[in-house]
């Protein structure tokens, strides 16, 4: 199952505008890049308005593709309806290139020329086509790649939100795996940098941070002409992270935690004289008595047995809480305050010994989710490992109370 491991996300005005008409969206699983278009900053309007519905979540029911493009049909009527009702905004529209990530694949919403590539072991791939002038007279064999990229028509699009009262939307789902490495990014910066510089500053750089600045910074030496956004995120498997040692076995009742503290409870309270070993009371013939120095350390071992023996019992149900609580999850926030899904019971033992363990974490943190709700939602209450996985999913999906 694939989750998001990291993400970075920058707009950038560039060096020859006054205003940034670009957005951009970064709540895992979903990403997005909106590129505005229209006089008085409308267009600014117009992608923020995207943003903002994206911000909502995505609707329920169906795939990622159908909600995806259901979202982006939403947004499509109201910046048209917008435009239509202010005179200031008559024109405006955006371009919007949005991706959600699945479990086995990620789901691409495209409409417009801000495109969407994919790295993996290192080859750059760009996985949208454009809708402008040239990408149609390229697809036509009209113009080669390099003749487009000079060209005066350039920045016509052929497909945008806003300017009609539909849209057609590309959608697809593109096979993912680990440690591919998506790019979501407006024109600003493949006008100005050649896919191969691109390819160059991802393979050379540390991390996604490094390499999002890198290609905004290259952007703007090259000239900078427009806005710039760079979204970049990269996929991990959570089950080669977390794999299970067995699988989770549906209707055997796992311990809860009051049932662990009071299990340990009971063997703290227990005296020791009911676990001792019986004494002897007739003594032994005079010719069998032991010297003192051994009869003390007989003793003293005597003692020592009740000790030992609930240190056993306390660790026999430590352990037995440990074994049990491999089958059980739930769901908090780690030390950054990202929701997360553990794995075990949410129950420190004796000496500080953790009953659970961190199974993955999500790109959603919980100051996000209503103070109401959030509460009852992280709530450590036990869960399948299925269970836990689709609450997290359906936050970050934003269908869940948000």
């Amino acid at each position: 199952m694939l989750r998001v491991a990291d993400s970075f996300a920058k707009s950038d005005t560039g060096r020859q505008r006054r205003s940034n008409e670009d957005s951009y969206f970064e709540r895992a699983p979903v990403f997005a890049v909106a590129d505005g278009m229209g006089g008085a900053r409308a267009g600014e309007v117009a992608s923020r308005m995207v943003v903002e519905l994206l911000d909502e979540g995505l609707p329920d029911g169906g795939s990622d593709e159908e909600r995806l493009a259901e979202r982006v049909r939403e947004a499509n009527a109201r910046i048209h309806e917008r435009a239509a009702s202010d005179t200031d905004r008559a024109g405006m529209g955006t371009t919007l290139t949005a991706a959600c990530v699945g479990d086995h694949s990620v789901a691409i919403a495209h409409v417009g020329d801000s495109r969407a590539y994919r790295m993996r072991d290192g080859e750059l791939e760009q996985i949208t086509r454009d809708h402008s002038l040239v990408g149609e007279l390229v697809r036509r064999g009209k113009l080669t790649e390099a003749e487009a990229e000079d060209h005066p028509q350039r920045s016509v699009i052929t497909r945008a939100l806003g300017p009609e009262a539909t849209v057609d939307v590309d959608t697809w789902s593109y096979p993912a795996q680990a440690g591919d490495v998506f790019l979501l990014c407006s024109d600003g910066l493949t006008s100005m940098v050649p896919e191969e510089q691109i390819a160059d500053q991802l393979r050379g750089a540390s991390s996604l941070k490094e390499a999002g600045r890198r290609l905004i910074e290259e952007a703007n030496e090259r000239g900078g002409r427009d806005n710039i956004t760079v979204v970049l995120f990269t996929l991990e498997d959570v089950d080669t992270a977390g794999a299970l040692e067995q699988p989770t076995e549906v209707g055997i009742p796992a311990p809860s935690r009051e049932q662990v503290e009071a299990a340990v409870a009971a063997q703290r309270a227990a005296p020791p004289e009911e676990t001792a070993a019986p004494r002897r009371t007739a003594p032994l013939p005079r010719r069998e008595r032991e010297a003192p120095g051994r009869a003390r350390e007989r003793r003293r071992l005597r003692g020592l047995v009740p000790v030992m023996v609930t240190g056993a019992v306390l660790a026999a149900v430590v352990a037995g809480a440990w074994i049990a609580s491999r089958a059980v999850y739930f769901v908090g926030t780690d030390d950054r305050g990202f929701v997360t899904v553990f794995r075990g019971l949410p129950y420190e033992g004796p000496g500080g010994t953790r009953l659970y363990e961190r199974f993955f974490v999500s790109g959603l943190p919980a100051a996000q989710l209503p103070a109401g709700r959030r509460e009852g939602l992280l709530d450590h209450r036990l869960r399948s490992r299925d269970d836990a996985a689709d609450l997290v999913r359906q936050l970050e999906l934003g269908q869940v109370g948000r």
